[in-house]
């Protein structure tokens, strides 16, 4: 399944994702890092693609040749508004 990165809704998307598209619920950029398979925030410039070029903003559409949509199970989708459910649960667990 393919979730944007800004709001956490569901996509179904045709075929390639291009520069221009963009989230038809928040209207954010879909070929952007942040949706990518390859970012990783602890990886060198926040990409595991070892020659990919580094890009600031990685929330907005850019022209890496190696963005690939990330595909997400249901149960990876973060809540967006409130608590996680693991911060819930880490709450839960150390509650006095």
């Amino acid at each position: 399944m393919k979730v944007c990165h800004a709001c956490r809704k569901e996509l179904s998307l045709g075929g390639k994702v291009g520069r221009k598209d963009e989230c038809p619920h928040c209207h954010a950029d879909l070929a952007c890092c942040l949706n990518c398979k390859f970012h990783d925030r602890s990886a060198p410039k926040q990409c595991r693609e070892p020659i990919a070029e580094l890009v600031r903003e990685k929330d907005k559409a850019n022209y890496c040749d190696h963005f690939l949509f990330k595909e997400t199970a249901a149960t990876d989708v973060p809540v967006k508004d409130g608590e996680t459910s693991s911060r819930k649960a880490l709450d839960d667990l150390f509650k006095k």
